[in-house]
């Protein structure tokens, strides 16, 4: 599989990019970043537009500002895409709805299998337990730059699915008590953590709490690549990890 990484001269576009060299069944097609100069005998490329080779599927590390060039690309030369950004816009998430209608686009705040299965359990949990409260703690090294982080809101989603009358409540700088009804969600940015995410769950009597640690990048690439074969050959439309772990 020819694979297309855009934002290769980041630390996942890095890390994915690594990977793709270890494998047997994958090669890069074209690496590209606004920061590199253009050399397409070394498959460099300082925009998408600058490549005109073949490839099966464009990996985007980049950054969400990137969306109207991106989706615009991959619809005009058929390309499933996996995104891997955070921090969409309302008119980014639109352009990439638009998108899904002629191309498979896999979408997904955190590229982690493991935080799929945590989003499950979380979801599951809440369910189990109706009236219990539910806190979200997400920590990330302190060059991150969106807050809170988009894994933390992709597990505020899930619970919210079975507390649908329930309010996100990002940290707390009011005087009050807490309401049942709010989800609250906490961010930490502290050191070169990779990555933290708890759920807490009390119900009074007894507390649950759900916890993921990334421990090395390299995982999100694997994700990625994994997304990657998943979303080759699929209809147009918009996949994330839950499609995989259900093995759609």
């Amino acid at each position: 599989m020819k694979i297309i990484i855009n934002g290769a001269e980041g630390r996942m576009g890095k890390a994915l990019s690594e990977m793709i060299k270890k494998s047997e069944e994958h090669e890069t097609a074209a690496f590209v970043d606004r920061t590199l100069k253009t050399a397409p005998e070394k498959k460099l490329y300082s925009a998408l537009s600058e490549f005109s080779g073949e490839a099966d599927v464009i990996v985007d590390f980049s950054n969400h500002a990137a969306t109207p060039e991106l989706t615009a690309y991959a619809v005009l030369h058929n390309l499933p895409l996996v995104i891997a950004t955070t921090g969409q816009t309302d008119a980014e998430n639109k352009m990439i709805k638009e998108a899904s209608e002629h191309i498979p686009i896999f979408l997904s705040y955190n590229m982690s299998l493991g935080i799929a299965f945590l989003a499950d359990i979380a979801k599951r949990a809440a369910k189990m337990f109706p009236n219990a409260e539910i806190e979200i703690i997400e920590t990330h090294h302190d060059q991150k730059l969106d807050v809170p982080s988009g894994t933390a809101l992709l597990l505020a989603e899930e619970i919210k699915k079975e507390r649908k009358a329930s309010a996100l409540v990002v940290g707390r700088h009011e005087q009050g008590k807490r309401t049942k009804d709010e989800i609250g969600i906490h961010s930490v940015r502290i050191g070169n953590v990779v990555g933290i995410h708890e759920v807490i769950i009390s119900t009074g009597t007894q507390t649950l709490t759900l916890k993921h640690e990334a421990h090395d990048r390299a995982l999100f690439a694997e994700g990625a690549l994994a997304a990657a074969g998943f979303i080759r050959g699929k209809i147009p439309g918009i996949y994330d990890m839950k499609d995989i772990t259900r093995g759609d």
